[in-house]
């Protein structure tokens, strides 16, 4: 019987967490697809901070305008797209080089990699810096995303972090 060695168990983790983290890409993917609505409701009250406290300081920075508010929604759907389509690839390649040399292995994680990274992107800047900050989705109980973008993002970051440290052999 074949003995699994630490590299190869390495090797097959990243592999591993990175399909994790593609079938959530393609269930976010899924359900914007399938309810856009109510999506589209979250990003259209987050934008308009109309479930925010009155704060007359900061009311300016709201975008009330349905034609932005589907706009933007199509963007994040975009980029959605965009990190769960390079994620899938970039899961297929580490597949498709579990067994070849160390360099071949790592240069295989590049769209791992940039999906990670638009995925933060998303998560961290949009949600988190953007939507808390700029437009204070944290203020209100009914459309508010920022523990679940952190939660996203408390994932994301060190799969990021393990996927690009190169320690195989």
């Amino acid at each position: 019987m074949n003995q699994l060695t630490t590299d190869q168990l390495t090797r097959y983790s990243k592999f591993i967490l990175m399909a994790f983290f593609s079938f959530f890409g393609l269930l976010v993917m899924y359900s914007n697809f399938t309810d856009y609505s109510s999506n589209y409701e979250y990003v259209g009250h987050v934008l308009s901070m109309d479930t925010t406290r009155e704060n007359t300081n900061i009311t300016d920075r709201a975008i009330t305008s349905p034609m932005l508010h589907h706009r933007i929604y199509w963007i994040i759907i975009t980029l959605e797209v965009m990190y769960t389509v390079c994620c899938l690839i970039g899961t297929y390649q580490l597949l498709k080089n579990i067994n070849a040399s160390a360099d071949a292995f790592h240069e295989a994680k590049k769209l791992s990699i940039v999906g990670l990274l638009i995925a933060i992107f998303i998560y961290y800047v949009c949600l988190q810096v953007v939507g808390v900050e700029w437009f204070n989705m944290d203020e209100s109980q009914t459309w508010n995303a920022k523990d679940w973008a952190r939660h996203i993002v408390d994932f994301i970051l060190p799969l990021l972090i393990f996927v690009v440290l190169k320690i195989e052999r």
